[in-house]
């Protein structure tokens, strides 16, 4: 039986009141000893409000209110050190728009048994998206490429943002030296972990595009990302990524 009861499962939210509701109740359908960390960034749209609603009959569910839309990197970090401060052995990241599907949360964590860090892929047994148009799927691929060019990783999805992280690969990790904050947050840890000669797997995923709500990708962000990756190969150069 997996340890789903030594996990906490992180769902950053801004703006989800289309999609908590639902993926709450998959979520407590399907692992009832899994606790999920929602980290909302002050959605105007009423979404802590959904998930406080859920607390009064679920104390496995846990809920960071933030003042404002603050970033995707700032709400996994608040969440690490929330989870680094309880007992905790494995922690997951998670969209909350079903892009990353529910039901491959086992095979994460089957693979983080005897694995540091574990990555769902979308590029590994060829590439893995539904509904993404080209001009996307080719950005995503392509800055992947750019990303293994530039810093040598050996992982293929390198931006994806559905993990499995032990215990040991957060606390290798210096949260006061995050450089990241948009989708080069992603990059930027897998990185890290991966420099320091912690295992990483990757478990092919489907990716399928969100469904309800608005997509948080913009152009800014593609850009923060390209910058990202060469700073942390400087870093790396110069004995400075911690």
């Amino acid at each position: 039986m997996l340890p789903f009861h030594q996990a906490l499962l992180i769902v950053p939210t801004y703006n989800e009141i289309d999609n908590v509701e639902k993926m709450l109740k998959i979520l407590t359908s399907l692992y009832d000893t899994l606790n999920i960390l929602i980290i909302d960034d002050g959605s105007p749209d009423g979404t802590a409000d959904i998930v406080k609603k859920y607390q009064q009959s679920n104390e496995k569910i846990h809920l960071i209110e933030r003042s404002g839309k603050l970033g995707l990197g700032t709400a996994y970090i608040t969440g690490f050190r929330w989870a680094l401060e309880r007992d905790y052995k494995f922690v997951f990241e998670m969209d909350c728009d079903f892009s990353h599907d529910p039901k491959d949360l086992p095979s994460l964590l089957e693979a983080a048994q005897k694995n540091d860090l574990v990555i769902g892929s979308r590029y590994i047994d060829g590439i893995r998206i539904i509904n993404w148009p080209f001009h996307r799927l080719l950005l995503s691929y392509c800055a992947s490429i750019y990303t293994r060019v530039i810093t040598g990783i050996d992982v293929l999805d390198v931006t994806g943002g559905f993990k499995c992280f032990t215990r040991k690969a957060l606390e290798s990790l210096n949260l006061d030296n995050v450089i990241s904050n948009g989708y080069s947050f992603q990059v930027e840890l897998n990185y890290k972990v991966w420099s320091k000669g912690l295992s990483v797997k990757e478990v092919p995923i489907i990716f399928t595009e969100r469904r309800d709500g608005e997509s948080k990708m913009h152009g800014g962000i593609v850009k923060e990302a390209i910058f990202a990756v060469i700073m942390l190969r400087v870093r790396k150069i110069f004995g400075t990524l911690h």
